[in-house]
């Protein structure tokens, strides 16, 4: 059925359920896992002045995805899925458009990704990234909800 699922990975509870769903459905399919964590410089230049390298953070937030993404697939390999990591600088490219991106780039066929749930102010203010996926891809796109929070 899938032959390559893409699953954006941040370590955030809505990653890790997309994750968890990404791992059991290439394990169902015998599918090769394509954990993608993307750096974003977005919230660095919203607040630049408070940074006096922007290099170092770069190669900090890289260095960091890298070790996350590396987790996520050890995970995925322990249940016998093979996966690949890809640690992208999405520079000021908003995180959506670079995953879209890549799932050309990776020849993938399925999006797999978390989703915070959010309804109302809270995603007209925080915006949603699984969503404008969702509109932009052209593959199929997989959402998992994260753990319920309760409402405050």
């Amino acid at each position: 059925m899938y032959k390559r699922i893409l699953v954006p990975y941040d370590g955030s509870p809505p990653s890790r359920a997309g994750l968890r769903e990404a791992v059991d459905l290439a394990a169902d399919c015998g599918a090769t896992l394509v954990v993608l964590h993307v750096v974003s410089e977005l919230p660095l230049l919203m607040g630049a002045e408070a940074y006096v390298n922007y290099g170092e953070v770069a190669e900090i937030l890289m260095s960091n995805g890298g070790q996350l993404a590396q987790e996520a697939a050890a995970a995925a390999r322990k249940d016998g899925v093979k996966c690949e990591t890809h640690v992208v600088d999405g520079g000021a490219t908003p995180v959506c458009d670079v995953i879209v991106d890549q799932v050309a780039a990776q020849h993938c066929d399925l999006v797999v990704m978390g989703t915070h749930g959010r309804r109302g102010m809270k995603r007209l203010t925080l915006g949603s990234d699984a969503e404008l996926v969702v509109r932009r891809a052209s593959v199929p796109v997989l959402l998992a909800k994260a753990a319920h929070e309760p409402l405050r």
